[in-house]
């Protein structure tokens, strides 16, 4: 059965209950909670607005479908695209990727390859099965002669993987060779962003002047065809989450908590990976702050493990997509919020996620989960009335808390790192609950949200380049055994 014909059968959205928007300004400990001053009428940002219309194609462009760990699936839908290209299949293949792409594709599970795993797989994928104009999700529906058909073609093409270093963190080059024919496709930058098309030495596409001007990578996040991330801020994505019409966005979101929805409990259903989610629950319980945990990393346990179901990607992941939908959605159903409040929590949390991300970059040694899992507990926080300040003083303590986890690829501890970083988005939000914070000057923590989120996108950025580099020596030097012993 493939991955939509298991989906089609499921509407997760009508097995959600959502009931009328309640909550109280106080919680149970008698400590204010800053809730929204519904007698006052806050200020409409209106469509004509460029905050406005930018916010909304930031959603689309980022709350897009994908199968699979986005970076292997980069490689498949690059290797598909040059097939197309080549016009055959091709009897030699060469892949050239920057280490950030080999971290990411090592050891995760390339999904409908019946397990293999690994660059040299992802591209045969994309050869044989793929459909590049379904872009990442361009093996969704390799069949199983394609899947028998994987391992004869990598028995008798050869393929060469090399490392590359063009000054571009994201970075994928593929050749294909048949007899007398050629050709290249490259990716830079991000997932889909195809800047270089060849066929027998004729230059198709050439958009890598642009892709090496973007490379300087500057804190503005600026990224060649996407929208201007500079015009994100704290402050204005609740204003926007506040008063938008959620009409411009729903589509978008209703497939977010569909397909997310699904992957976490199937992870929870399933045999995944180190099971993360599932010994979450068994060891710690079954409340709403445990299920939100369990949840977020339970569908990566699927995901990392080849899992053939889609998920909605937040920042080019899919594991940020997921931790910062998951546990947002399990609070609402807990409080029993309206629908439309769901919707603009889920605004909060995807955008204040792309925000962090902005600073930081795609790919890094900072790992993308702490960012959605702070960002999730944002979105926890305005479902339970937060405004500015409770959602500025929760992303500051969560950040000041898990922004030392690494990123040393995609594998099944992401799960985990998932687990840790929901756990301090949602610490976060409960210790301003508390008249509880983290100070300006205590490490990276500066006064000002906007000033910390600047600091961390300097530390992801910056500081653990060369963190990155020796993360990969370890990797490509590391033994071949799977335990440890």
């Amino acid at each position: 059965m493939t991955a939509f014909g298991y989906y089609d059968k499921i509407n997760v959205i009508e097995n959600i209950h959502f009931g009328y928007e309640v909550y109280d300004d106080r919680d149970h400990t008698g400590v204010e909670t800053y809730g929204f001053n519904y007698g006052k009428e806050s200020e409409k940002m209106n469509r004509e607005d460029i905050r406005y219309r930018t916010y909304v194609q930031i959603l689309k462009e980022e709350l897009v479908p994908a199968m699979g760990c986005t970076e292997p699936i980069a490689i498949a839908y690059a290797a598909a695209k040059a097939r197309e290209v080549l016009g055959g299949m091709p009897d030699q293949v060469r892949i050239g990727v920057s280490d950030n792409i080999i971290k990411n594709v090592k050891s995760v599970v390339v999904p409908n390859t019946n397990g293999m795993r690994g660059i040299e797989s992802a591209a045969a994928a994309g050869i044989v099965g793929g459909d590049p104009d379904k872009q990442l999700e361009v093996i969704a529906e390799v069949t199983e002669d394609e899947k028998a058909a994987l391992k004869e073609f990598l028995t008798r093409v050869p393929v060469k993987v090399e490392s590359i270093d063009n000054g571009i963190i994201f970075d994928i080059i593929v050749t294909l060779y048949k007899e007398n024919d050629s050709s290249v496709v490259r990716i830079s930058q991000y997932h889909t962003n195809i800047v270089y098309i060849e066929k027998n030495g004729e230059i198709l596409l050439d958009m890598t002047g642009e892709a090496q001007k973007s490379t300087c990578e500057d804190l503005t996040g600026a990224e060649k065809g996407l929208s201007d991330k500079s015009l994100l801020n704290i402050r204005d994505i609740l204003e926007f989450a506040d008063t938008c019409d959620v009409m411009d966005v729903k589509s978008l979101l209703d497939r977010q908590i569909q397909y997310n929805s699904l992957i976490a409990e199937d992870g929870l259903l399933g045999d995944y990976g180190a099971n993360i989610g599932s010994t979450y629950l068994k060891f710690y319980g079954y409340n709403v702050r445990n299920r939100a945990i369990a949840k977020a990393a339970a569908g990566s346990d699927a995901r990392m493990s080849g899992c053939e179901l889609p998920v909605i990607i937040n920042s080019g992941s899919g594991n940020q997509g997921i931790t910062v939908s998951v546990p947002v959605m399990e609070y609402a159903k807990e409080l029993a919020v309206s629908k439309d409040k769901l919707y603009r929590a889920l605004i909060v949390s995807n955008l204040i996620a792309v925000h962090e991300k902005t600073g930081i970059g795609r790919l890094s040694a900072y790992c993308g989960a702490v960012s959605a899992g702070c960002a999730a507990g944002c979105g926890i926080a305005y479902l339970q009335g937060g405004d500015y300040r409770a959602i500025a003083h929760t992303l500051v303590n969560s950040l000041a808390i898990v922004s030392g986890i690494i990123c040393d690829g995609a594998k099944s501890s992401c799960a985990a790192k998932i687990a840790s970083s929901v756990e301090a988005g949602i610490l976060g939000f409960h210790m301003y609950q508390n008249g509880q914070q983290f100070r300006g000057g205590e490490g990276i923590v500066t006064r000002g949200v906007e000033e910390t989120i600047r600091n961390v996108g300097q530390l992801g950025r910056e500081g653990m380049r060369q963190t990155d580099k020796e993360i990969v020596k370890i990797m490509l030097n590391e033994s071949s055994q799977t335990e440890v012993e």
